[in-house]
Formats: C-alpha cells, sequence, structure tokens
C-alpha cells in the first residue's frame, strides 16, 4: 500500500498567512475595513475569520486615563496616610509628570522605533518571525508599546468583568492573539497621539509584584514621585516589566537578574542616545541595592496598626452607604479601583490614646478575657474622633485561635463590623431625664415609689404591658421613697426611674430615645420595634453600641444637637472629583434649657457624696459630668464629656459571651472583685482618656455649662405612680431635695441599681 502524500503543515501556513496580514496592517496604515476584512482575503484566510468577532472592540474602553488606580485613606489632617486599597497598586499621572528618563528608558527597552511606526513595527515583527519560526530560535513578539497597551487593557477589562475567556484570550500564546493586538494597535495609533499612548503604557503597564504604573513604582522603590526618576531609577523600573516577578528588585534573590536587567536598559539608552556612554558605565557600576530608598505600603486594613479598627468601621461605611454606589458591589469597586482619597475624621491623638487606655486597663491577655471597647465623638459635628478595644486588629485566619486578636469591632453596630450590642444600666438613664422634662414636669418633683410595678401602668399607643409585674430594686436594698428625678439621677436609683415611667409613659421615652439617636446595635431599629421595648429598657436593658451611646452622650455635650456619627469628611475620586458622603444631620434635637438642666444633675452626681459618679472627676478644676451603668454582672459602662469637645463612652464584658462569662467573683488586670460596676472599672478608662485628651489637646475649660433651668428644677409636687398628686412633704434648694425618708449617703459610695422583670436584670 503506498504511502499518502505528506499534508502541508497547518502551522507554517497558518503563520505565512497571517505573517502576510501583519505586514499588510502595518504598511496600510489601519485601513482594515478596506483591504484586510473585504471578502477575498477573509474566504482564503479561515485563521483571520475566527478572530473577527473579537475584533469589535467598541465596547473597550482605551482611554489612557481611565485605569484602575489605587485608594488612599487618610486621617482628619488630610495628610496622614492610614491605608491603601487596590486590585491594581497604581496612581494615574499624566505624562508631563513622567520624567524625560522613564519615558526614555521604556522606549529604549520595550520599542526603540515607537515615534516612527503607525502602531506595528514591521522590523520587529519580522525579525520575530524569523527568529521564531525560520531558524527556531527563541520565541520572539515584536510587539510595539502600542501592542502592548492593547493587550493590557483587554486583560483589565476581563478582569474587571471577571470574564474568564476573555482574560484567556487576552494572554494566549498564539498568533491569533497578535493578529487582534495588531489589528486594534493600528485603528488606537489614528486615534491616539504617540505622547497619549505612551501616557497609557506608563500607567497601566505592570512594574512588580502588584505595582501597576510608574508612579506607584517610583514611590514604592525610591520613595520619590515619577517625575524625579532619574535615568538609574527608570532603568532599573523599565527593566521589571519584561518579568514583573522574576525582576522585583525589592525580592532578595531576585537582585542580580534585577541589575542584570537595569544594566541592560542603560545599555540601550546610550545607544539610542538618551544618555552617555559614560554616564551609562557609571551608573552600571553601582549595586541595585544602593539606589533602592524602599517605601512601605499598608495595604487594607490588616497592617495599619492601631488604626485599624477604625480603617475596618470606614470600609464597612463605605460599602454600607448608596453614596457610593447601587450595589455593595459597586461600592466594593470603588473602593478598590477609583483611585479615591478618603479623608476620614480619625483624630491620631484621641485614637491612641484610647487605644492604650483599652489595654493598659484590661490587658488583652488578661487571664479575665473581658473585652473593652470604647469610642470618641466630638459633639456637634457627629466626628468619630476613634475607638479604643484591648485586642490587637487581624483578620486573617490565625486570629481564630488567639484571644488577643480580632477583627470585630465591638464598639460599632453589627452591620459595621460590630457585635450585636451591650447592656448599659443605669448609662440609658439620662435619656429617662430628658423625657420627664419634655413631658413637662420639673426634676424635683417628688415621686412616690415602689418596688413592684405592673407592666400596664407603662402603657401607651405602642405598648400594653401585659398581666405581669416589674419587680424592681436599688443596690444594696437602698429604697428610698419618696424621691426626686433630680435624685433618682444623681443616686441612679431604679424604683425612681419607674415611677417616672409610670407618668409619662414608656412610648415617651422610646421617642426622647430616638431623639437623641438611639438605636438597636443588632437590628438598627428604633427601640419600640426591638424586644427591648419594655418597661426595664429605663434601666438599660437593652442591646447597644459604645458607639451610638458616645453620640448620645455628644447631644449632652453640645447643648442638644443630635448628629450621626461619621467617619468621612471628603471624598475624592480620581479625576479630582467630590463625591457626595454620608451626613451627619446635625440638627436640635432637644430644648437647650433641658440639656443645660440634665448637664447640672449630671455634674451633681459627681461631686456629690451621694452621687453615683465621682469616679469621673477630671483633675484642675474642670467641671465634670458623666453616668455609670452595671447590668448586674453581664456588663458595666460608662460615658462622660467635656462641653463641646468630645464625648466618650465605654463598655466592659465578655461582648461574645455575657451569659456564661460574667463580670463577678473574678480577677481583672490583677485585681479581684466580687462585684465588679460601672465606677470601679469602665469610668477610670473614661477618665483617664478624657483627662489625657484635654491635656494633649490643651482644651479648654468651660465651666459655666451645665446650669439648671428654673423652668425645669422649680420645686414641685409629690405624685405617686401613675401621676397621681399628692400633698408634698419636702422642700428644694439649689437642685438638692430634703425629704421625709430620703436617706444621704456618706463618702462616695456608688448607688448601684438592680431590677429584674421576666428574669432579666440590670442596673447601674
Amino acid at each position: 500500500m503506498g504511502r499518502m502524500p505528506k499534508k502541508k503543515s497547518l502551522t507554517v501556513r497558518r503563520v505565512l498567512v497571517l505573517l502576510l496580514a501583519y505586514i499588510m496592517l502595518a504598511v496600510s496604515g489601519g485601513v482594515v475595513a478596506s483591504v484586510l476584512f473585504v471578502p477575498g482575503v477573509i474566504g482564503t484566510n479561515k485563521v483571520a475569520k475566527a478572530v473577527i468577532p473579537s475584533l469589535k472592540v467598541e465596547n473597550v474602553d482605551f482611554d489612557v486615563t481611565n485605569l484602575p488606580q489605587k485608594s488612599t485613606m487618610y486621617a482628619s489632617d488630610g495628610t496622614t496616610v492610614i491605608a491603601t486599597f487596590y486590585n491594581q497598586n497604581r496612581i494615574v499621572v499624566p505624562l508631563k509628570k513622567i520624567s524625560k528618563a522613564m519615558q526614555q528608558a521604556v522606549v529604549a527597552r520595550e520599542d526603540r522605533r515607537f515615534w516612527s511606526h503607525a502602531g506595528v513595527d514591521v522590523q520587529g515583527v519580522m525579525r520575530a518571525f524569523v527568529q521564531t519560526y525560520l531558524i527556531r530560535g527563541s520565541q520572539q513578539g515584536g510587539s510595539s508599546l502600542t501592542q502592548q497597551y492593547v493587550k493590557n487593557v483587554l486583560l483589565m477589562q476581563a478582569i474587571e468583568n471577571d470574564d474568564s475567556i476573555a482574560q484567556y484570550h487576552a494572554t494566549e500564546d498564539t498568533i491569533a492573539r497578535k493578529i487582534r493586538e495588531m489589528l486594534i494597535a493600528v485603528q488606537m495609533e489614528k486615534k491616539y497621539s504617540k505622547a497619549e499612548i505612551l501616557q497609557g503604557y506608563l500607567n497601566i503597564a505592570q512594574f512588580g509584584s502588584n505595582l501597576y504604573g510608574v508612579e506607584t513604582a517610583a514611590q514604592r522603590y525610591f520613595s520619590i514621585s515619577a517625575s524625579e526618576l532619574t535615568p538609574i531609577q527608570a532603568a532599573t523600573i523599565a527593566a521589571i516589566t519584561k518579568n514583573p516577578t522574576k525582576f522585583d528588585p525589592l525580592i532578595e534573590e531576585n537582585q542580580k537578574a534585577s541589575e542584570e536587567q537595569r544594566n541592560i536598559v542603560l545599555d540601550l539608552m546610550a545607544q539610542e542616545g538618551y544618555i552617555s556612554q559614560a554616564d551609562a558605565k557609571k551608573d552600571k557600576a553601582i549595586p541595585l541595592k544602593d539606589t533602592l530608598k524602599v517605601q512601605q505600603v499598608n495595604v487594607g486594613c490588616q497592617d495599619t496598626g492601631d488604626y485599624a479598627y477604625f480603617c475596618d468601621y470606614v470600609v464597612h461605611r463605605i460599602q454600607n452607604s448608596e453614596e457610593f454606589g447601587k450595589t455593595r458591589a459597586d461600592r466594593y469597586k470603588l473602593l478598590q479601583e477609583g483611585g479615591l482619597k478618603i479623608v476620614t475624621t480619625l483624630d491620631l491623638d484621641a485614637n491612641s490614646i484610647m487605644m492604650n487606655t483599652a489595654r493598659s486597663t484590661i490587658p488583652p491577655d488578661d487571664p479575665s478575657g473581658m473585652e473593652l471597647a470604647m469610642a470618641a465623638v466630638k459633639p456637634g459635628t457627629g466626628e468619630i474622633l476613634g475607638f479604643g478595644l484591648n485586642r490587637y486588629y487581624d483578620a486573617t485566619p490565625e486570629a481564630a485561635n488567639d484571644a488577643t486578636k480580632s477583627s470585630q469591632n465591638y464598639a460599632v453596630d453589627l452591620a459595621d463590623g460590630g457585635g450585636s450590642g451591650w447592656t448599659i444600666g443605669s448609662s440609658f438613664k439620662p435619656i429617662n431625664l430628658i423625657a420627664w422634662m419634655e413631658s413637662g414636669h420639673s426634676i424635683n418633683d417628688n415621686l412616690q415609689t415602689s418596688t413592684r410595678y405592673a407592666t400596664t401602668d407603662f402603657a401607651c399607643d405602642r405598648y400594653s404591658g401585659g398581666t405581669d409585674t416589674w419587680n424592681v430594686t436599688n443596690a444594696f436594698s437602698s429604697t428610698v421613697n419618696p424621691e426626686s428625678p433630680f435624685l433618682g439621677l444623681v443616686r441612679s436609683h431604679n424604683t425612681t426611674q419607674a415611677s417616672m415611667g409610670t407618668i409619662m409613659k414608656l412610648c415617651k421615652v422610646a421617642d426622647t430615645a430616638t431623639e437623641v439617636g438611639y438605636h438597636d446595635a443588632r437590628t438598627g431599629e428604633t427601640i419600640d420595634k426591638t424586644s427591648s421595648f419594655t418597661p426595664s429598657m429605663m434601666i438599660g436593658s437593652v442591646n447597644v453600641s459604645p458607639l451610638t451611646m458616645a453620640s448620645i452622650f455628644a447631644v449632652y455635650a453640645s447643648n442638644g444637637v443630635q448628629c450621626n456619627p461619621i467617619a468621612i469628611k471628603k471624598v475624592t475620586n480620581g479625576d479630582g472629583e467630590e463625591l457626595k458622603v454620608p451626613s451627619a444631620n446635625c440638627h436640635q434635637a432637644v430644648d437647650p434649657d433641658i440639656i443645660q438642666t440634665l448637664a447640672y444633675t449630671l455634674n451633681q452626681g459627681v461631686v456629690r457624696a451621694d452621687g453615683a459618679g465621682g469616679s469621673l472627676q477630671l483633675a484642675g478644676g474642670r467641671k465634670s459630668f458623666g453616668k455609670t451603668g452595671t447590668s448586674e454582672d453581664l456588663a458595666v459602662s460608662a460615658g462622660s464629656f467635656i462641653p463641646n469637645q468630645v464625648a466618650t463612652f465605654v463598655s466592659v464584658g465578655d461582648a461574645q459571651n455575657p451569659y456564661t462569662h460574667r463580670i463577678s467573683n473574678i480577677r481583672i488586670n490583677g485585681v479581684y472583685n466580687s462585684y465588679w460596676d460601672g465606677s470601679s472599672i469602665a469610668s477610670p478608662a473614661a477618665k483617664s482618656f478624657l483627662q489625657q485628651y484635654a491635656d494633649k489637646k490643651q482644651l479648654p475649660i468651660d465651666n459655666n455649662y451645665g446650669q439648671a433651668v428654673a423652668k425645669y428644677s422649680a420645686s414641685g409636687t409629690t405624685l405617686g405612680i401613675g401621676g397621681r398628686s399628692y400633698s408634698s412633704r419636702s422642700s428644694t434648694t439649689n437642685g438638692t431635695t430634703n425629704s421625709q425618708g430620703t436617706t444621704t449617703q456618706q463618702g462616695t459610695t456608688q448607688q448601684q441599681g438592680t431590677a429584674t422583670q421576666q428574669g432579666t436584670g440590670t442596673g447601674q
């Protein structure tokens, strides 16, 4: 049987046909429609016909300035970098901000005839063809800078669109891909100038491990901008792009190869007349490692140290805010690729003091395992100054096995990377006093109190009560009857809060809580839409974050101005356009006279011998304000402020397992207590932060804040449960009520209350 004739190699035939197409494109100068795509050519070139659909590039954005750029987060000073975010680490700059040496280095290395060809370097293509397919030497591409730019854009768009097929076609090692790039490159040269194309290439090309664009490379390797690059620095960067991983000069084992490649570029620059032979020789003699001045880059929140919790909160706010895009995916992409400049509200001093205070109060490795979370807000602005947590931020899987590390910020709401909230005990009670005054009552009315209340006594349009009762006691069985709302808050008595609730009803308390900015940490809902909407909420059986409470105490510190907490002051995109950011929506929420009277009461709770807040007194004669809280042995808290300057709130406990790991009969930071309360650990942390911050910032002392207004502090009548009036048996002087049956506590004994309702106990 005779041998069949040998078929001509399909590969050789394909190469010959495509080579003709290469040359035709280059010579035609891009007249694609009238030369290559005529029916006769297509009919004889099945390979070319196969790539025609991929040449429809109308939807590919070749705008040389529209590239993914890294975003940078700054502290409130607008200059201190907190973190950077990127899918591709890139900073886009115009050609005029790229040194001449850098432009020359990349042209010498990649495409020395760049300024003269029409998008395809015919000589380069012929050389590559002969070397690769005729003499079977090393494979060469012959790609012009324009073609390389096209390749990078197609790959980038494929990645952006999460299109794995397009990614494959953008990088496959085939002549079909080369043809496609050449076709588009010739068209690009018709639309863009050489300078625009070079600018695009210098901004899109990869110059190291996840380093894109010469500006990022210049900053990373030499701590300068691209406009300052010298020939030796430019040669180092230009050499990398041939193999960004192999020639990355920051990888120690790569430095020899990187230096060799740098020297090749210096020789090429000398050949093109960009530098002298003598300068090339001198630069080649300098070890590469001696030229580097590496700039460290914090990528994401993981590597930002004590800024990490604040950074993480800002990222969550961006992802949760419609101002930054319709969907979470859009917002994430904007952060990673939008070249944003994010100026936050972070006060470096406040954040540093809080983190140090948290860890010194309860060390991260303390055997108690207790967590401390605190937040601070600037009154009247909503600006979050920082957070304090007694943990080290770590979002890696390894953190799960290290109790000193966590990425969960228990100072904020669940949606923003926090937890389900803390019970705060008596720290809630100032809200009750605001509601009381808004209901038209005086803080010096005397109330008949009891230790047992029917829940129906608190009924209103949104709360009906039930058949159960609320059993309420004060700490150490210190029941006082009658007692004024003023003394009820000063001494932190639960029974008086309950009596107030039967008179003004629970809906009023809920409305006032909403008015000052309260919402549930787990659901984000107002209190009357949660399971906390029961009479015991008046003594803090709620689920709230320290940040929300710090914002509420900021209302007390700003004459009644309520602001939503904000962490972002200003955002500009890669084009320098300012974007809309979430608003603090600051507004007058509470009558200033009511706030002044409340502040007076909170101050009296600090300075009076029978007050519950003595541990919050600041030094230097500064008038002090605050309220502590104790939720049985589940958690303890404290809130305090310096008028118009700063408000803070602290919570302590086991945020994850409060019912199984209780804060009683336990040693914390070397100190044992059978009964821990807000004054013994939370308020010292709040006081320490405020004192250090006031000293650091030299905050002015305003001791005029907190003056009781007669309308809300006049002597009142004695009221019974439900508002029934009785003849007054008390007299009031300067806010101090001397009532029959009232006992004055000696010293600074803290009056903590406990209460139970359906098995739930809170107090202060």
